[in-house]
């Protein structure tokens, strides 16, 4: 069955096209690796909560956007797999350099999902 993997992450918003070249790079790998699809979302109606929501999920700043995001794998251990070679494939850190600087990673989150329903 398949697994999902979601993330949400604050991008600062100037470096918009700097995340999309690391995403491109990274889905690259990440499809070598089994991923069947991705999918990056750039916030662009994401409202600010009361209790909770996106923004104050990563806490967001003023200067920073919301992404959303998720990849399609075959099953979770196809995923476990592709997490397990960022430890030991070089080609994840030219993928994605320095994500610190575009990416807070400290307030990105992320989780496997399996699927309960899918159309």
């Amino acid at each position: 069955m398949a697994y999902i993997q979601g993330f949400l992450a604050p991008v600062k918003t100037a470096m918009k096209a700097e995340y999309t070249d690391i995403a491109e790079r990274s889905w690259a790998l990440f499809r070598e690796y089994g991923a069947l699809g991705c999918c990056e979302g750039w916030g662009d109606a994401v409202p600010d909560g009361e209790v909770t929501s996106f923004p104050m999920a990563v806490k967001k700043e003023p200067d920073e956007t919301v992404v959303f995001s998720w990849i399609v794998w075959p099953d979770k251990d196809t995923a476990d797999a592709c997490a397990a070679s960022m430890e030991n494939d070089p080609r994840w850190e030219e993928a994605m350099p320095a994500t610190g600087g575009v990416i807070s990673l400290q307030r990105m989150m992320f989780g496997g999902f399996e699927p309960l329903i899918r159309y």
